[in-house]
C-alpha cells in the first residue's frame, strides 16, 4: 500500500530533478539540495533578523513605527533586510515541506533513518512558532488577526484558567510587557529551532548543511531580487477597537488560520496533533522488514578502520581487540543504525575475488548477500554474457536496487547483477571481470548523480575508481573498458542509450585489435 503512495510522488520529484538537471547540473540541482537549502535560508533569516532587532522598538506604541522606519526611510538596507527576513523564512518552509515529501517518497524515513525523520516533526512546530511570533512583532492588522486567532485557539484547551484572547479585544488591554514577552519568544524559538536542527542530523555521518557555493549564491541573489522587486510591507497599524476588513496573509505560515475561522479550534487541534502523531509513527507503519546487519569476522579483520570511515550511518565503531590477535582495533556493528547497504563490504581490503579458497571470505560481510554469493552471481553473469555475445562485445552490467532496475539488461551479450548499493562492489571485482578472457566491458550504474539512496555509495565508488580512496582500482585495469552512468529509476531509456554507445566503442576497439593482430 505504501508503494502505491510513494510511487506517484517519487515520479513527480524524479521528473522535477530531470528538468532542473539541465540548467543546474546534478550537483547544483535545488531539488536534491532541499535540506541544505533549508539550513542556508535559516542563516539568512537569522542574520537579517539580528539587523532588524537592532532598530526594533520593543514597546506597544513604538513597534509598528520602528518597522515602518526600516521599510520606508531605510529602504535601501533596512527595508531589504526586512524583505530578506520574510522571504528566506518562507523559502525555508517551502524547502522543509518539499524535503519531507521527497524523503517520504524515496522511502528514506524508516529503519535506521527513523531518528532523523522523528526529530523533523518538532522542527515543523518550532518553525511555525518562530514565524508567527515574528509577525506579531510588526503589530499591524495582520498581527492583530493572527494574535487573536492564536489566543482563541489556545483558549480552547482551557489551560490558562481564564480567556487569554480577551486581552486582545479592547483598546488599552495590552502594555509594553507583552512586547517584551514576544521578543523573548521570537528569539528563543529560533534558537531552540537551531538546536533541534542539530539534533536532526546528529546521527547522520558527514551530514551536509551547506548547499554548493554556486547554488547558495544564486539562491541569495534570487531572494535579493525578490526583496527589491516586491518589498515586504506592513498592513495598517493594529487597532483592537475594530476588526480588520482586508488582509494579505503569508500563506507559508498562516494557512491554518482561515481553516480555524471555518472549522473552529477543535478540528484544528485534531489536525495538528493527529497529523504530528501520524508523522511520528509513520516510520513504523508498517514495520520495515530490515535486512540483517553485517557480521565482522575477526579472523579476517585487521582493524584497518576503512569500514568505519566509509559507513554512511555511523553504524560501525572501532573498539579494542578482543580475540588476542596482534592488531589494536576491531570493527563493531551497531545493528540499530545499519541499513545493510553493504558499503562496508566494498571498503574491506580482504574483499577480493583473487584470493584462493573454497569460499570467498572477507573481514565484514552481509548475511543476506555475502560477498561469496556476489562472486558467484558475477561469475554466472560473465558466463551468460560470453555465451550470448556471439560476435558482439560481452558486457557485465552492475547496478543497485534503488536506481534503474538492471534486470532487463540481459541477453545479446549482456548480463546484469544488482546490489543493495553500488558502493558494495569492491574495485577488485572490476579488475577480476576485466582480466583475462572474461568480459569485454563493465557498465557501472546506480542512483542518480548526487542522490545516492545510501548517501555515499556513488561518491565512494567514484573516489575508488580514481584512486582517491582505498581500496582503489588498480592502474592496470583498462579504463576504456569500464563505463559509469548514474541514473535515477525513471531514466532507463538514457541508461539504455549509454549502454548502446559503450558497446559500440567496445566493438570498435575489438575490431581495431583484431585488425592489428592480422597485420602482425
Amino acid at each position: 500500500m505504501l508503494n502505491a503512495i510513494h510511487y506517484p510522488i517519487r515520479r513527480l520529484f524524479e521528473g522535477l530533478e530531470s528538468v532542473f538537471d539541465g540548467p543546474f547540473g546534478p550537483a547544483w540541482n535545488p531539488i536534491r539540495q532541499l535540506g541544505t537549502l533549508a539550513f542556508f535560508f535559516f542563516w539568512i533569516a537569522a542574520v537579517s533578523g539580528i539587523y532588524l532587532f537592532i532598530f526594533f522598538d520593543t514597546s506597544l506604541s513604538g513597534a509598528y513605527d520602528s518597522i515602518a522606519y526600516l521599510t520606508r526611510e531605510q529602504w535601501y538596507l533596512g527595508g531589504i533586510m526586512r524583505s530578506l527576513h520574510r522571504y528566506s523564512s518562507d523559502a525555508m518552509v517551502a524547502c522543509m515541506i518539499l524535503h519531507c515529501l521527497r524523503e517520504f517518497s524515496m522511502d528514506r524515513y524508516r529503519g535506521a533513518r527513523w531518528f532523523t525523520w522523528f526529530t523533523g516533526v518538532p522542527l515543523i512546530w518550532l518553525l511555525l512558532i518562530s514565524g508567527i511570533s515574528g509577525y506579531w512583532l510588526v503589530w499591524d492588522e495582520l498581527a492583530q488577526y493572527v494574535a487573536i486567532g492564536s489566543m482563541e485557539w489556545l483558549d480552547w484547551l482551557g489551560i490558562f484558567g481564564q480567556s487569554v484572547a480577551e486581552n486582545f479585544l479592547t483598546r488599552g488591554s495590552l502594555d509594553d510587557r507583552f512586547f517584551s514577552l514576544l521578543v523573548f519568544m521570537h528569539i528563543f524559538a529560533p534558537l531552540f529551532l537551531l538546536f533541534v536542527m542539530w539534533v536532526h542530523i546528529l546521527r547522520v555521518s558527514r551530514a551536509k548543511t551547506n548547499p554548493p557555493r554556486g547554488l547558495a549564491i544564486g539562491s541569495f541573489l534570487m531572494l535579493l531580487a525578490l526583496s527589491i522587486a516586491v518589498p515586504a510591507v506592513s498592513h495598517a497599524p493594529a487597532d483592537l477597537g475594530r476588526v480588520p476588513a482586508t488582509l494579505n496573509p503569508d500563506w507559508f505560515f498562516m494557512a491554518l488560520y482561515p481553516l480555524y475561522d471555518l472549522a473552529g479550534a477543535g478540528p484544528l487541534w485534531a489536525l495538528g496533533f493527529g497529523g504530528s502523531l501520524l508523522l511520528c509513527v509513520l516510520p513504523w507503519l508498517p514495520p520495515l522488514k530490515r535486512a540483517k546487519a553485517p557480521v565482522v569476522f575477526l579472523d579476517q579483520c585487521n582493524g584497518c578502520t576503512r569500514c568505519f570511515e566509509d559507513c554512511p550511518y555511523s553504524a560501525i565503531t572501532m573498539q579494542a581487540r578482543t580475540d588476542g590477535r596482534p592488531f589494536e582495533m576491531e570493527a563493531v556493528v551497531n545493528a540499530d543504525l545499519c541499513t545493510a547497504c553493504g558499503i562496508c563490504v566494498g571498503s574491506c581490503p580482504m574483499s577480493t575475488p583473487f584470493r584462493r579458497g573454497a569460499a570467498l571470505e572477507t573481514g565484514i560481510d552481509l548475511p543476506g548477500l555475502s560477498l561469496d554469493t556476489v562472486h558467484k552471481k558475477i561469475n554466472a553473469a560473465i558466463t551468460e554474457a560470453k555465451s550470448s555475445a556471439g560476435d558482439r562485445p560481452s558486457l557485465l552490467v552492475v547496478g543497485c536496487d534503488h536506481g534503474v532496475p538492471v534486470g532487463g539488461y540481459g541477453g545479446h551479450g549482456m548480463a546484469p547483477v544488482s546490489l543493495p548499493c553500488i558502493g558494495m562492489l569492491p574495485p577488485s571485482f572490476l579488475d577480476y571481470a576485466l582480466s583475462g578472457d572474461r568480459v569485454d566491458g563493465v557498465m557501472l550504474t546506480g542512483c542518480a548523480q548526487c542522490d545516492c539512496h545510501h548517501r555515499l555509495g556513488i561518491q565512494w565508488t567514484e573516489e575508488r575508481l580514481t584512486g582517491m580512496r582505498d581500496p582503489y582500482l588498480r592502474k592496470r585495469v583498462p579504463r576504456d573498458r569500464l563505463d559509469v552512468y548514474w541514473a535515477a529509476a525513471n531514466e532507463s531509456a538514457a541508461l539504455g542509450q549509454e549502454i548502446d554507445h559503450f558497446r559500440e566503442r567496445l566493438e570498435q576497439q575489438k575490431q581495431s585489435a583484431d585488425g592489428e593482430k592480422q597485420s602482425t
